[in-house]
């Protein structure tokens, strides 16, 4: 176990990049990007489009239980993402990372399509609403195996000092599918009037989301298997990967959950909850924050693999993400201290958005390739998806409800740095005891 600022010696990577049978990096990049572009698109279209579909698929004679049911729908597709997880880890260990991408975008793509198609509640009674259930739930199955596998195939097909930038294209494609849900939500919303976008409108980002995904297929169909897994797969034994991952690699897996939940939860706090935070404590216009939240998040995108080029080149990458998050660890509370005491001032606010979503670049932009490092190759997917999703996805996903419980049962409205604070070190700790291998060849 090497200590958190010791470099390891760069060693050569049995990568794909020497082999003339794969794929172009440029292909196999875009084929990774355009998955989770899909992935995040729908989720984020769903979530901010709640409101409009609550009355298409559930009785009108009661909107709020509809909105309730409706979200919780929405709740149901996080809920299945371990189980995606446990299922595409386990398939993609034993039969392959470019198979697993293929069905897990494909598993995307159709229940997207069929969502814009689905009867009205008006239409087909009961009916409706149970098709709406089991569309989601496909959903949440597949987004457990999209994203770690995309990772997983993107960082082990790699060039040599490269798996960082590579890796950090899944995270570019998640960011740019959550803006275009947000940006096409915006657009219906904005151009049709509210009866129209009731009756049918809303169904057209849906639809136009299962041409992306038709395009992310068509990108996968000729995806060469990664040279590295082939290597391996000849010499694997009949014990299953998940088995391995929670027997053999449970160190590992238990580092990498601890290390996805704590930056799993500061992510959640300033990309989803900080815009509520802000309007909830009365310091700005639910509008306004939002605004300056999708503004840092469009600036991020290209900041993210830049991010990832320094734990290539420059620093371990375990040592660069340890030093971020501790900052955000450090910083935490005297910006939420500082918006506070000034009432919401925009300086403070911009200055705490910029702070924080730049530090948070680190593990977006290098985190993909320091998951996939920690685990050998027998049971790599299969960790990385479970670790990753019950981190990120469960105790991630959790973030918005336990900050505001910490502040109804405080009174005290920096509880949410507090608990950043918290999630930080947890993250810096789980770091700590995880070995750099940034510079050594793929196990």
């Amino acid at each position: 176990m090497t200590d958190i600022g010791q470099q390891v010696a760069p060693a050569q990577d049995n990568s794909d990049a020497g082999d003339p049978e794969a794929p172009e990096l440029r292909h196999r990049v875009m084929a990774g990007y355009i998955g989770n572009v899909v992935e995040w698109y729908d989720f984020a279209l769903y979530g901010y489009l709640a409101g409009v579909i609550a009355p298409v698929f559930f009785p009108a004679d009661d909107p709020t239980a509809g909105l309730i049911a409706t979200y919780g729908i929405f709740a149901a597709g996080f809920i299945m993402r371990p189980l995606g997880a446990a299922v595409f880890g386990w398939f993609g260990d034993t039969y392959g990372r470019a198979r697993t991408m293929q069905i897990s975008v494909a598993m995307m793509a159709l229940p997207t399509l069929l969502l814009g198609l689905l009867p009205s509640y008006e239409t087909a009674g009961i009916v409706a609403p149970v098709l709406l259930v089991l569309v989601r739930l496909l959903q949440g199955l597949s987004v457990g195996g999209e994203f770690s596998s995309s990772v997983t195939y993107l960082v082990e097909t790699a060039p040599e000092g490269r798996r960082g930038i590579t890796g950090s294209w899944a995270n570019v494609g998640s960011m740019t599918g959550s803006l275009l849900g947000v940006g096409a939500a915006a657009l219906v919303a904005n151009l049709f009037d509210p009866q129209a976008l009731g009756d049918w409108a809303w169904r057209l980002p849906f639809l136009g989301g299962a041409v992306l995904g038709t395009t992310a297929i068509m990108m996968r169909r000729n995806l060469h298997e990664s040279q590295r897994f082939e290597d391996h797969h000849n010499q694997r034994d009949d014990t299953s990967p998940l088995l391995e991952a929670f027997t053999t690699n449970r160190h590992e897996t238990f580092l990498a959950l601890a290390f996805a939940a704590g930056y799993g939860t500061c992510f959640y706090i300033a990309f989803v909850y900080l815009p509520e935070w802000l309007a909830g404590q009365g310091l700005m216009a639910r509008g306004t924050a939002l605004t300056i939240n999708t503004a840092m998040t469009v600036v991020l995108i290209p900041v993210m693999p830049l991010a990832a080029i320094v734990g290539d080149r420059w620093l371990p990458r375990r040592t660069w993400i340890a030093l971020a998050v501790a900052l955000l660890a450090i910083a935490a509370w005297p910006l939420y201290y500082w918006m506070q005491q000034s009432h919401g001032s925009m300086a403070a606010v911009v200055a705490t958005h910029v702070l924080t979503f730049l530090l948070l670049a680190v593990p977006l932009g290098s985190g993909p390739a320091l998951f996939a490092e920690m685990f050998p190759e027998k049971d790599r997917l299969s960790g990385y998806s479970v670790a990753f999703n019950l981190g990120v996805g469960v105790f991630g996903g959790l973030t918005p409800m336990i900050a505001t419980s910490l502040i109804a049962a405080t009174g005290a409205g920096t509880m949410p740095a507090i608990y950043m604070t918290f999630a930080a070190l947890i993250a810096v700790v789980a770091l700590a005891l995880t070995p750099d291998r940034s510079r050594s060849p793929l196990r």
